[in-house]
């Protein structure tokens, strides 16, 4: 017998619970976004894994996003133009299937960029007078164009995945040396104080997670040079790039200033302590952002640490200073801890986990199991990585990654992925404004994630999927009623009241 689960979040008048009939959208592997019927039953076929009263508060949802990056455009434009045309209207058009609405950017290359870039390649260049974005105008931008056609209305924050090379105590891009990159094996002693090397299978992961202490050996050095001349040039660099941004019509409204310090990565990366992060962040970035740009919300992020002590020295620090901490990987596992220990702090899912390029059935149920639980636990924006990419997502550096479109370079077709449908099930009728009202994770339903939504509109969704295999039975109580609900094995599901 299931666990009766009974969550609320404050104290909120009882509507929309008059609805009776709901409309039932349901996909599994090869049969997507199915339509019928649903009624509420004044009798429960099961104990209810989710009990809504109708006095839930809830916290507010905010937004779903992507991010743009050029191997994305390189695989969108493999196809024919009208191909391309309905790629972009199903994923950014309001009345399309997934109504993203806002957009991640890197300044600089990313891992997935064709090769490593800079928008300042001049050392020295303290007064950035070289600083352009010259390069994103021909490549990124026209991505970002393409999507704005479909949501004029779209906004934008951004990170940089490595800063200039001039600017690391490396002298390159990546943290590591690879045979990737360039940079010499006898750089790599510069992460650690007693002179060992990184462990090249830190990155690896089975069934999309690692499933352990992250990563098991911090660094002790900062790779960003800690000059005042370098670290208020690199502040004055997000404020530029945001300027140049806007006179192209692209509307930033936030920034995090690393992406992944904890990832010692052979792409571009930038390895960063708690006293470096708490130094350049409190003395430099935020300062400056108030002082050029006090429209914009400077957060912490991206965390992909499960290391609670470690990174709660810096959040410390800057608690009274940002509104939001942006999370991925490792990062989800500590959710519940940062929220009860930082309370009046936002939480933002930053980046889908990307797989490993398999784009089938088994990677879109693990997105679907991420966004139950990122927004479940508290998460009130939520961004996919790559939504367009090529056969198996190879990027210059040798990952192979997921997307929700994959284009087939043989044959120039291109298919919509499981993982594109695991996000249709959330984004498609649970718009901004929505609340979360209650979530049960999969750990507790034995393989059944459920998570109940109010929309603006009052009106009740309930998402819920069946990730074993075996046909399952499951009730969630609204109000005095019941929705009683026959879940095939491996499926998900969509209700939305009438």
């Amino acid at each position: 017998m299931m666990k009766k689960t009974i969550i609320a979040f404050g104290l909120a008048v009882s509507i929309g619970m008059a609805a009776q009939t709901y409309t039932h959208f349901t996909t599994t592997e090869g049969n997507e976004w199915q339509q019928s019927k649903a009624s509420l039953s004044g009798k429960a076929v099961a104990e209810p894994v989710l009990i809504i009263t109708g006095s839930e508060q809830g916290h507010v949802f905010k937004a779903w996003g992507t991010c743009f990056n050029e191997l994305d455009l390189d695989a969108l434009e493999l196809l024919k133009p009208e191909e391309q045309e309905e790629v972009m209207r199903r994923i950014f058009d309001p009345n399309g299937d997934l109504k993203f609405t806002r957009g991640r950017l890197t300044m600089n290359a990313n891992d997935y960029s064709r090769a490593w870039y800079s928008c300042d390649t001049v050392a020295g260049d303290f007064q950035l007078k070289y600083f352009n974005i010259e390069h994103d105008k021909k490549n990124v931008i026209r991505l970002i164009k393409k999507a704005q056609k479909y949501q004029p209305q779209m906004t934008f924050w951004v990170s940089p995945w490595s800063p200039p090379a001039w600017m690391k105590i490396n002298q390159d891009y990546p943290v590591c040396s690879s045979p990737a990159n360039t940079q010499p094996k006898e750089k790599d002693y510069l992460l650690f104080d007693d002179g060992g090397i990184p462990d090249p299978t830190e990155m690896q992961f089975i069934d999309g997670q690692r499933n352990r202490l992250f990563p098991k050996k911090l660094a002790s050095q900062t790779y960003f040079i800690q000059d005042s001349r370098y670290l208020q040039a690199y502040a004055n660099m997000f404020c530029k790039f945001i300027d140049l941004y806007a006179a192209e019509n692209i509307s930033v409204d936030m920034v995090m200033y690393q992406n992944e310090a904890y990832s010692y990565t052979a792409y571009p990366g930038c390895a960063w302590t708690a006293e470096g992060t708490l130094r350049f962040n409190r003395d430099y970035l935020i300062p400056t952002m108030q002082k050029k740009h006090p429209e914009i919300d400077v957060n912490i992020g991206t965390l992909n640490t499960n290391r609670l002590d470690y990174v709660s020295q810096f959040i410390d620090g800057l608690k009274d200073q940002v509104k939001a901490v942006g999370l991925q990987w490792e990062g989800r596992q500590i959710i519940d801890s940062l929220r009860q220990r930082y309370p009046n702090l936002r939480f933002i899912s930053t980046e889908s986990e990307c797989g490993n390029g398999s784009m089938d059935w088994r990677a879109g149920e693990h997105t679907f199991y991420l966004l139950a639980d990122y927004i479940g636990r508290g998460c009130d924006e939520y961004y996919i990585w790559n939504f367009i990419l090529c056969d198996q997502g190879r990027s210059a550096w040798g990952w192979k990654q997921n997307a929700l479109v994959q284009v087939k370079s043989a044959n120039l077709s291109h298919r919509y992925t499981p993982e594109f449908y695991a996000v249709k099930h959330f984004s498609n009728l649970v718009p901004s404004g929505s609340k979360m009202q209650g979530y049960v994770p999969r750990e507790q339903t034995n393989g059944m994630p459920v998570i109940v939504f109010q929309r603006p509109d009052k009106k009740y969704v309930v998402v819920i999927g069946n990730q074993t295999n075996e046909q399952r039975t499951a009730t969630v109580k609204l109000g005095k009623k019941y929705l009683n609900m026959t879940l095939p094995a491996h499926s998900m599901h969509t209700y939305m009241a009438r």
